[in-house]
């Protein structure tokens, strides 16, 4: 089989790792032919494919860079025009560039990411008419904390793009729902597949809780209450250290691991510093993805406070390493985080409840024993990128059958 992969950027991030693992996965365990489509990993995030080992090639005669990656299995074109922002000529041009890779690849398979991606991407393989196009739901592109205007465009650019594929993956139920709810497409249209991720390294997790707290210079007895996330706004910093205030008068001996890195870095460290906080936060900066499993090692609790995310995977890392998490109850948490039994869900944005859910578990090591004992047993197995990878597979093939002759 053969397969095209449109993602709008290879930042390092979990759509991004997701959709690298199912690549991979393809070429190692079904003896696919991948193509990887993307534009450049600018921003803060980090270039996920740098950090895999891939490497760009000069750039061709036609302005797209290929790369090759460490054994050259899998073909990943960089296209300098496709980019996140919305820019008519460059869009046109992208759209162009991403019709040609199709058109010179000749998938049975274009599978798509991303709101720019999906939507050019989908409607270059319709065209083309690809046999199967299918299309993974991340995260909507549209929420509520948009202006009105911009939320209804990007609603009607998902109706238009879900119109030409054959069925769409949502890695979270919520995100099924919220489709569907939009208008975007009836529900028969989509399948849950749970984001896979290499689930041996969380499982390892507490073999470097020392060392890390070591580096960080954190205390044997501090109670770490981490979060995994961009230091961007919707990602809920703010509301983490109001909570924090509280958290902190009730247990002094709590710290809060900070990792990630963003423009909102210098503000957070700011207000934190106003507030007599800095004692008890630590900015680990940018990681690389292998770092987060020992990161999360040295954490004893999870919180995740994003305003928006179809499924972070911060939270199902942390439970399959034995950390119960804290959630705000928006899109897929409530998947995974269910209250009393692998953490605590929490009302969006009200950081009394945040503080109180908090304080509980960092009072109780029992507790926090057994919720993350729960979380292990019950995701190890639904998101090892290995199971992902063979149900995407069997979609692909259903597909492939019921296609229109």
């Amino acid at each position: 089989m053969r397969v095209a992969h449109i993602i709008t950027r290879m930042i390092i991030g979990g759509a991004q790792e997701n959709t690298l693992l199912n690549c991979l996965d393809l070429i190692e365990h079904h003896d696919d032919e991948v193509m990887l489509v993307t534009g450049p990993a600018l921003g803060p995030e980090g270039d996920l494919l740098h950090r895999a080992g891939f490497f760009p090639d000069q750039a061709n005669q036609q302005g797209r860079a290929e790369l090759r990656g460490r054994a050259g299995e899998l073909q990943i074109e960089l296209l300098p025009m496709f980019r996140r922002n919305i820019h008519p000529l460059r869009d046109w041009a992208a759209s162009r560039a991403i019709r040609n890779a199709i058109r010179h690849f000749r998938p049975d398979v274009v599978h798509t990411h991303s709101a720019k991606g999906g939507l050019l991407g989908r409607a270059a393989a319709w065209s083309l008419g690809v046999p199967a196009v299918i299309h993974t739901v991340h995260g909507a592109p549209f929420h509520e904390f948009q202006p009105r205007a911009a939320r209804e465009f990007f609603r009607r650019c998902e109706r238009y793009a879900a119109a030409r594929c054959h069925h769409m993956i949502s890695v979270a139920d919520a995100m099924t729902d919220l489709m569907v709810r939009a208008g975007v497409a009836p529900r028969e249209k989509f399948t849950t597949i749970s984001s896979g991720m290499d689930v041996d390294p969380f499982l390892r997790a507490d073999e470097h809780r020392q060392a890390v707290r070591e580096k960080y210079q954190i205390a044997p007895d501090r109670v770490v209450i981490g979060k995994i996330a961009r230091l961007f706004h919707l990602k809920g910093h703010d509301d983490l250290i109001t909570a924090a205030a509280d958290v902190v008068r009730q247990c002094p001996q709590v710290l809060f691991l900070l990792v990630g890195d963003g423009i909102l870095r210098e503000p957070l460290i700011r207000r934190i510093e106003s507030i007599g906080l800095s004692d008890h936060f630590v900015f680990t900066g940018l990681v690389s993805p292998s770092d987060v499993p020992p990161l999360i090692g040295a954490m004893d609790v999870l919180v995740h406070t994003s305003l928006r995310e179809g499924l972070a995977r911060a939270l199902p890392q942390a439970l399959i390493a034995g950390k119960p998490a804290v959630s705000y109850d928006v899109d897929g948490a409530r998947e995974v985080v269910i209250s009393g039994e692998t953490g605590f869900l929490v009302p969006a944005r009200d950081t009394a409840v945040l503080a109180d859910s908090l304080i509980r578990l960092a009072e109780n090591d029992h507790l926090r024993q057994e919720w993350g004992r729960a979380g292990r047993q019950r995701f190890t197995e639904q998101f090892r990128h290995q199971e992902m990878t063979r149900q995407i597979r069997e979609l692909y093939l259903r597909v492939l059958g019921r296609r229109p002759g």
